[in-house]
């Protein structure tokens, strides 16, 4: 991209496309030209219109001459973006955002970048403006308004227009500009009531619906037709609906702001275009009228059932499970009936249920009476709005699918079921890059791409909670170093910070807290790095390798040893340096005394492993978890144990895909573990993990020394010398031991000695016999021949 720069300014012309940016954003826009208008992350002007991100104005005192009720209706530019928009001073102009629109006076300030654009806090909230916006002059000259029909949205509900409040009304509103949709914030004895444009009758005879005026932004992505309200204008205030009020989802979350999930949204949304006949279907085609979304917990369902039902601006129905349990007896048939009667009399509707598993739930010791009404009532209703054109359908929601009785999920009721899965890196891309819009910020792409890289299981309500710590720690920052607003932006070590603070939900119950120990704490085994990485690291990082040859990763890896050889130091140095969900348990705790929840609780580890993969399930002395099984009667407790090996081996490789999680195993005794669990395709590897030769001990003693005072008459070779046959643990021990030997010598000691370490080793003796050491080679042999 070639650029001109302008005369006298600080702006500069791009050849290529035309904008005009700032010169501290010429090199973000060489890598986005030309720039997308919607998802642009730099502002620019483009034919007359400035693209931009809003900012809130704050001035500790109001411009000249201007009372502070009027700065609500004024936008804040600078005076420079001011004249190559071609606005003049008190021009009206639009500001549209993916969250609403509306029509304000320009006014200039000074002491803002040159992009800025400002409204007040309070107009902000009640026009429902921001993040990236679009500000253009209006040109041409609305038509009046000669009827407005307007709602109150506000917290004050029940408002009635006096002759008071029609007046001020007329006053507040003459001159101003509206569309369909528009919000209106009245100031009235202390409070600010919030109304929202309805309806607009034009003098020439044109007449708006909210439904008209939301399709032609949509459809034509233009700006959509204002009216100006005079002195004679009638305003009319619609009343507020009796008991069960359909409700208007909120724009306040748009499909744009849906990151990561766009097939799944085209799904519904075709699905959707039959059901309000935007799309025609085939003749004779039976619409389903039931939609069940389906996911994890914090995936995201509710935001894109509200970005969805807000998009195509229907009558919303909610059918609370906690409004229904309130309910008894015949009321509780005429409250759902009336719900769905409803519904069907304001069509295009939907019928939303959210937890429909506590609302219908399948129960293992059958429902109660008040379940069993409830399900017969629903079923009774739903085979009705089968049967009837009218276009009204019933949305659920749900964590817990398997949990929903059966008789609502089959075909003729909820048979479309949509599952919300847990996003991957390139979503958690997209799902960062829409939640960074809202926050001002110098994250490169290569940034995002490391942070949704390391974010593995987090869903989207994680990383809305990793983008807010950020930011909190961002002005945190801000406030102890510096006084502007203007100056606060989210780094890369905002990030790094809120990824020590924020977990994955899904880990909160079964994450542990793994000491910091990495691969260079660790001396040798270097074979056994090797396979860890082959397992964890390698389809991680190298995912096309392994499509290219037709292999899938290894499921699982066994080391065996000797106590002491740093099996469990190894699997700490895993989870430090993969960065992966750690899963820590031990054999012995997953058997319980109850029937079952030793199996449940199997189950419910590698459950949560596949939620948060790419994962790690690290079972620590698994010979007592996967002992061989007997071939003759046994006892309850052997009965136990070999439930939950059999629940083990489903896991590993049964009906249900074990995905991205690897099991790393450890044992001291693999001739007691069940050969249906070495086999291939469960443990592929194992590792033995033999007593430390001479190279690890030098490397054992040498990682320890580092950390030691040390006087120059130790020779470390000569310790390893002396150390043949010692464990790693044994290795450590000895340091540990030279060092109590000289505080034994002199609390004020500064370091050992050599004659510290020969004490040392005459106290600590090689704990691993020799036979033991032949059991394992002996085993090595016979499972590589």
């Amino acid at each position: 991209m070639s650029s001109t720069p302008r005369k006298g300014s600080a702006w500069v012309t791009c050849a290529n496309c035309s904008a005009i940016i700032t010169q501290k954003d010429t090199a973000i826009h060489e890598r986005n030209c030309p720039p997308s208008n919607g998802c642009s992350t730099h502002n620019y002007i483009l034919s007359g219109t400035l693209y931009s991100t809003l900012d809130i104005y704050t001035s500790p005192e109001p411009p000249k001459n201007i009372s502070d009720q009027d700065t609500h209706d004024m936008v804040f530019m600078s005076q420079s973006a001011l004249e190559l928009c071609h606005i003049a001073i008190g021009d009206r102009v639009v500001l549209t955002s993916e969250t609403g629109v509306t029509v304000k006076k320009a006014w200039p300030i000074y002491d803002k970048s040159l992009t800025t654009v400002s409204l007040t806090r309070t107009s902000s909230e009640i026009s429902g403006i921001k993040g990236r916006v679009r500000v253009k002059k209006i040109n041409s000259t609305p038509p009046s308004a000669k009827e407005v029909l307007i709602q109150s949205i506000g917290k004050v509900s029940k408002v009635k227009i006096t002759t008071d409040l029609q007046i001020l009304i007329k006053n507040f509103n003459e001159r101003k500009l509206f569309c369909v949709g528009s919000r209106i914030g009245l100031p009235y004895y202390g409070k600010t009531l919030v109304f929202k444009v309805i309806k607009i009758s034009g003098n020439e005879g044109i007449i708006k619906t909210i439904e008209e005026g939301f399709e032609k932004m949509r459809i034509s992505e233009k700006a959509p037709l204002f009216f100006e309200a005079l002195y004679n204008t009638k305003w009319s205030l619609i009343d507020d609906e009796p008991s069960i009020v359909n409700q208007k989802i909120g724009t306040e979350i748009g499909l744009k702001d849906i990151g990561g999930y766009e097939k799944l949204i085209e799904e519904l949304k075709d699905m959707l275009d039959i059901i309000f006949e935007k799309s025609k279907p085939i003749k004779g085609l039976k619409i389903n009228k039931g939609i069940l979304l389906y996911g994890t917990e914090g995936v995201g369902k509710t935001a894109i059932t509200s970005a969805l039902l807000s998009h195509y601006d229907i009558n919303v129905f909610p059918l609370n499970s906690s409004d229904i349990v309130t309910q008894s007896g015949g009321k509780l048939d005429t409250y759902i009936s009336e719900i769905f009667s409803k519904a069907k009399t304001q069509a295009p509707s939907v019928i939303l249920i959210e937890d429909l598993d506590t609302l219908c739930p399948k129960k293992m010791g059958g429902l109660s009476e008040n379940e069993k009404r409830i399900s017969g009532i629903l079923i009774k209703e739903f085979n009705e709005l089968q049967k009837s054109d009218v276009a009204t359908f019933v949305w659920s929601t749900t964590s817990k699918i398997d949990s929903i009785n059966s008789s609502l999920r089959r075909p003729g009721r909820i048979d479309r079921e949509f599952e919300v899965p847990a996003p991957t890196p390139r979503m958690r891309k997209d799902i960062i890059y829409k939640l960074l819009m809202k926050f001002p910020h110098s994250l490169m792409e290569k940034d995002i791409d490391q942070i949704a890289f390391v974010t593995h299981g987090f869903v989207g309500a994680d990383l809305d909670c990793l983008c807010c710590r950020a930011a909190m720690n961002a002005t945190k920052r801000h406030r102890n170093f510096c006084d502007r607003e203007d100056d606060v932006q989210v780094t890369v070590e905002d990030f790094n910070y809120a990824l020590t603070q924020v977990k994955p939900s899904a880990m909160k119950e079964v994450l542990v807290e793994i000491s910091n120990v990495k691969w260079s704490d660790i001396g040798g085994q270097k074979d056994l790095k090797l396979k860890l990485q082959q397992a964890v690291e390698w389809p991680l990082k190298h995912p096309e390798a392994f499509e290219r040859l037709g292999i899938t990763p290894p499921r699982g890896l066994l080391m065996f040893g000797p106590p002491g050889c740093s099996k469990t130091m190894v699997a700490r140095a895993l989870a430090t340096e993969s960065k992966l969900n750690f899963i820590n348990i031990k054999g012995p705790e997953l058997f319980s005394k109850w029937v079952g929840e030793s199996e449940r609780a199997v189950r419910e580890v590698f459950r949560k492993a596949r939620q948060v993969a790419p994962s790690i399930v690290f079972i620590d002395e698994i010979d007592a978890l996967g002992n061989e099984r007997s071939s003759g009667a046994s006892s309850p407790g052997n009965q136990v144990q070999e439930r939950v090996l059999a629940q083990l081996l489903t896991e590993l490789d049964g009906v249900t895909a074990l995905g991205n999680v690897t099991l790393v195993a450890a044992t001291n005794r693999p001739d007691r573990i069940d050969k249906a669990l070495l086999r291939p395709g469960r443990l592929d590897r194992m590792v033995y993990v033999p007593l430390p030769d001479y190279e690890t001990r030098l490397e054992i003693f040498k990682i320890k020394c580092r950390q030691m005072p040390i006087d120059e008459d130790v020779n470390i070779p000569d310790l390893v010398d002396l150390t043949e046959g010692y464990s790693g643990a044994e290795v450590q021990a000895i340091c540990h031991e030279a060092a109590f030997k000289a505080l034994e010598d002199d609390l004020n000691a500064s370091s050992l000695s050599k004659e510290h370490f020969k004490a040392a080793l005459a106290s600590v003796k090689p704990r691993t016999p020799r036979a033991l050491v032949e059991m394992y080679e002996e085993y090595v042999n016979r499972i590589e021949n």
